[in-house]
């Protein structure tokens, strides 16, 4: 067994590093939420890929599957995200038929925005994607595990929007943030 080699600055590596980075220490639940999250993501978009579409589309298509024709402005409420993020989405989404936009015939400085009888498709496949999800992320728990995990989740988000206006299910929130899931929010402009 060969001696620790010295790093690029000459010093010797610790003997015996935490499992935890330094500055995450007084964190280590929410060090770990940061990395399931990102990992969930990336395994997101694994799924997701096979049906042509970038992690957050997917929020954006499911509001409007279930929603009908929606103001842009009130998808970009619904979703929570950058309006030049939210933009690029449709962009994208209606160059491969999934939405279409046209002037809102009651106010033709809006934009109404709705999904095309061609995604009807996409939703099986989103659909699909995101129980193949289910099924990796909670492989090996079992029914119990899974409905406390739940739970836990849940209480977790609650604490976490106590500081967020508008949250979903929290009191005084617009009904229509009540509708959305908080997962939507998380999908940053680099996951498009």
């Amino acid at each position: 067994m060969s001696a620790p080699q010295p790093s690029a600055a000459g010093a010797e590596p610790p003997a015996c590093p935490d499992v935890l980075p330094s500055a995450a220490r007084g964190g280590p639940i929410s060090h770990s939420l940061a990395r399931v999250a990102r990992l969930h993501r990336i395994a997101a978009g694994k799924f997701l890929k096979a049906a042509g579409i970038y992690p957050g589309q997917e929020f954006v298509m499911m509001f409007l599957w279930d929603s009908g024709p929606v103001r842009q402005s009130e998808l970009i409420k619904a979703v929570d995200l950058d309006p030049s993020t939210v933009t690029k989405m449709l962009q994208r989404l209606e160059q491969t038929g999934h939405v279409r936009r046209s002037p809102d015939p009651a106010d033709r400085r809006a934009v109404l925005v709705e999904a095309t009888g061609a995604s009807c498709s996409l939703h099986a496949e989103v659909s699909g994607a995101w129980s193949d999800l289910e099924e990796h992320t909670l492989a090996g728990l079992d029914a119990p595990e899974r409905a406390e995990l739940a739970r836990l989740l849940g209480k977790v988000e609650a604490n976490l929007c106590k500081e967020t206006l508008g949250c979903p299910g929290m009191p005084g929130a617009p009904a229509a943030a009540q509708d959305r899931t908080s997962s939507a929010r998380s999908t940053s402009a680099a996951e498009l």
